[in-house]
Formats: C-alpha cells, structure tokens, sequence
C-alpha cells in the first residue's frame, strides 16, 4: 500500500469535524442566510448554481460526512444560501456570505466557522473545490441532487410521545453558565427515579448527535418508557446553553452535571433518593467524579468510560483506527513519535510562547517531509499552512487538553461506592474496551466497591451500533443507533437498582 502520512491529534472521544456547534435541540436551524452579493455575482450565471447541492467530505479517522448547500434566488438577485450535515443531524446552517463570479463559488459559514471554495465544471455539472475549517482544508466535490437526504434514523422516536417531554433551564451560579435541556417524565404516579445524560467530548448538545445519529435522545426514550425520568443537557456553549469552553476542562463540566443534580432534587415529580448518572465516554470520566463529590448519586453508569489516561488512550485509539483504515506500519510509527513529541512539551509546565513555538516547528518540519500527495491527503495547504497549524496548537495547548493528557481516572474511581454498570463495545476503537475495562474492574475493586458490573458487549463500536470493524467511518453507514442489546442491559441494571 502506498504510505500515506496523516498528522492525527485526537482531541476528543468524538472524532467528528465541528458541523453541529450551531444546531438547535431539534437539530436545526429554521432560517437561511439572504444576502445580496450582486457586486461579486453575475446574474446571467445564477442558474449554475442554484438548486441543492452534496458531497462527502472525509476527515481524519476516516469519517465521511455528507455536506449539503441549498441555494435559491430571488428576483431582485439576492442569494438565500443554508447549509446541511445529514450525518450530524443538522440543518439550516446560515451561510453568511455568497459570490460567484467567473465560475468560482465562494460559501462563508461563519458561525462554525468554516468555509468553501470551489470551481463550477461546465463539463460535468459539478462544483469542485475545498472545505476550509479549524485550520484544515478538505477536498470537496458537489453535485446537484433532486432533494437533500432524509435524516431520519430508524430507531428515532416519533412524536406524540407516552410521557411527557419538559424544556428547562437552570444556572450553574458559580460557572456563571446557563444549561438548557430537556426532561422526560413518565405519565404514571410518581416521585420517579431520574437520570442525567452527560455527554462525550467535544462540544455536544442534549442529543449527542453524531453521524447523523442521536443516541442520548434514543436512550432518553427507552428509558422514560420504563418509568424513568430523564434530563439530557446541552453542553456550555451549543444550542440553549450558555458558556465559553475554551477554558473549561472535564472538572468544569462536572459542575455543571452537579448543578443538574441539585435541579432534579427540587423538583417534586422526582426522587431525590434514586438519582443517576449515565455518562458516555467522556462522559464516563465525570459520573465517577460527580459521585466522589456528591453522596446524592444512588448509581452510575459509564458507557465506554475511561479507566486510563487520555495519554495511554490517544496512543492505543490512532493505532487502532489507522489500522482499520489500511495506513501502513511506518505512517503508523511516524505519528506515534510526533504524537510523544508533542504531548511531552504539552504536559511540561512552562511559557506558553515556548511551548506553542516548540509544537509549531514540531508540525512545520513534518509538514515540510510530506509529498503534495500527502499534503492533500491530511488537509494541509500552501496557502494557510501557518492559519492552519497555529489553530492545531491552540487546541493542543488548551486547558482541556492538558487536563485529557494527563488525568488518571482510578483514583477516583477507587472513592466511588455507588453502585456501578461499565459497559465497552467489543469493537470500539475509541476507548480500547480490555485496557479500560480491566483498569475500571481493578480501581472499584481496590476501593472495596461491594456492587459494580463490568462488561465487553460483543460486535458493538464506540457508539454501541452493532458494527463490522469500529471504525469512525462506519458510524453514519450504520442505521442502528444503539444496539437494543445495549438498551436492555442498561435498563434492566438500572432497574434492579432503584427498587
């Protein structure tokens, strides 16, 4: 196999391009962008690029994502342009700034913010060019479709619901941070007993969605219909929540998720005595830390939850996807010396004028030994080579991610004496589930926790879809959202323990 060289710094349990940041509870956006860029647009040309257009763009991990512009005009020339990312679940997304001139488009999203530039081919109607985003450039071919792609998935639930389905917002006072979710209530008699959803990392809303999928809003519905409440939460900063992440860190959030706590026990439908948490991947690192603090936790549950660093873990995770994708052992080597290069200088304390400037040249010099092909191959240009790598940097040396590095969760996990369901995919690649799972067994163990379940969960990926390899780029092929396998053992557990 020809080598391929990619620079892969996994920021996150997630690795999804940031299309969703913008999306509303119900995944979208109700208005489109109108703009009059007459100026920069010939109007005799219009007719080349109105109607919808799609294509998929691939990201690092392998995950491809359909993206979806939708442009119409009206008769004074002005442009009404939305964007769409089917596989996130999200629609209308303003596109902010249009021109077309000489058969170059020219798309400006800005609340992501991302954009794309490309070259209309007369030869075969299409529009070929690059989506630019988070200092990356992708290679973007669109083509005109009759209609946009449904976004749908099968295990959806379908309004009207059995159960009662509240919006509510509450403060955490001492973030300074409003949270914004969505609470499920049974229609039987209560108090009930309640969950908290926490979400993975990266920015999340109250869904969880990712490729096209929203797993938190499929197990809200499970579970409600089994006579539990449920309060899903957007994360600071997406859909109705307010808050800057940039300097948060995973103890931030675990703020937050305690101040959801508190919220619960005020309200009278619910009991305060049987309150859980059920956490998702990064999720799974702040339920442990929620219980040490607060002793108003009756259970918690960890889906794909980490037992080792996020150091250990961003090692074994690129290994592994790599893999699944075909890269060759000496890419595969390549990245994991960069990859030990550049969390050393993370991890250190010191300037961080120094250290951006270490990490810089660490990306320069590698960007420097690609072939053009390779260049292309891992979203790197010419032209905003120093835009690109600067933003890399800042996200390296963001609070969050010195925090992800370097914190061990078994201590903590040590002090938890709730009641605990860990739970991996056999095929998630994301959180290897023997490495994890053996360091959760052995620190609840340790900590004489006297009722703890673990459990590897045959043929399920990351996301808990039944899946062939675990690879990020079978996420949205896949239309299961969570194995009802999952459901069950989920909601049976939780069952048995809120009696």
């Amino acid at each position: 196999m020809k080598r391929k060289f990619i620079i892969c710094v996994v920021l996150s349990s997630i690795i999804i391009v940031s299309l969703g940041c913008v999306s509303q509870s119900d995944g979208s956006q109700k208005e489109s962008s109108q703009l009059n860029d007459t100026n920069n647009t010939n109007t005799e040309d219009l007719k080349d690029i109105e109607g919808i257009w799609m294509g998929n763009l691939t990201v690092p991990g392998g995950l491809e994502l359909r993206i979806v512009f939708n442009i119409s005009t009206n008769s004074d020339g002005s442009i009404n342009a939305s964007m769409d990312s089917p596989d996130q679940g999200v629609s209308g997304i303003p596109v902010e700034s249009v021109s077309y001139k000489n058969g170059n488009l020219n798309l400006g999203v800005k609340s992501i913010p991302g954009s794309f530039e490309g070259i209309y081919k007369e030869n075969n109607k299409t529009i070929e060019g690059e989506w630019k985003q988070s200092g990356s450039a992708f290679p973007l071919v669109l083509e005109k479709v009759e209609k946009a792609p449904e976004m749908h998935r099968e295990q959806d639930p379908v309004k009207p619901y059995p159960y009662t389905e509240e919006e509510v917002v509450y403060e955490n006072k001492e973030a300074g941070v409003k949270l914004a979710g969505t609470l499920t209530l049974p229609r039987s008699e209560g108090p009930f007993p309640a969950v908290i959803l926490i979400t993975g990392s990266g920015q999340q809303n109250r869904n969880e969605e990712i490729a096209g999928h929203r797993p938190f809003l499929v197990l809200s519905d499970y579970l409600t219909r089994q006579g539990i409440a449920v309060l899903r939460v957007d994360d600071r900063g997406i859909g109705g929540s307010t808050g800057n992440v940039s300097q948060a860190t995973t103890e931030d959030f675990a703020g937050d998720v305690l101040t959801g706590v508190e919220y619960l026990k005020n309200r009278k439908e619910i009991d305060p005595s049987r309150i859980g948490l059920i956490g998702h991947s990064e999720g799974g690192l702040i339920a442990p830390m929620v219980a040490v603090k607060s002793q108003d936790i009756a259970f918690i549950v960890l889906m794909a939850g980490q037992g080792i660093t996020g150091e250990e873990i961003s090692y074994l995770q690129s290994d592994l996807i790599y893999r699944a994708e075909g890269v060759d052992n000496e890419t595969i080597a390549r990245n994991d010396v960069l990859l030990k290069s550049m969390y050393s200088v993370i991890k250190e304390k010191q300037n961080e004028t120094i250290a951006a400037e270490k990490l810089h040249k660490f990306m320069v010099n590698e960007v420097e030994n690609m072939s053009e092909e390779e260049k292309k191959n891992s979203g790197y240009s010419e032209d905003d080579l120093d835009v690109q790598i600067n933003a890399q940097v800042q996200n390296l040396l963001s609070p969050w991610m010195r925090f992800f590095l370097t914190y061990d969760p078994a201590p903590t996990l040590m002090k938890v004496k709730c009641p605990v369901l860990a739970i991996n995919g056999e095929k998630d690649l994301q959180v290897p589930p023997k490495e994890n799972l053996r360091t959760i067994d052995e620190a609840l163990k340790a900590g004489g926790n006297k009722d703890y379940t673990v459990k590897e969960l045959p043929g399920l990926n990351h996301l808990f879809q039944t899946a062939k390899t675990g690879s990020p780029s079978e996420y949205a092929k896949i239309e299961e959202t969570i194995s009802p396998a999952a459901l069950e053992i989920i909601g049976n557990w939780i069952s048995e323990h809120i009696q």
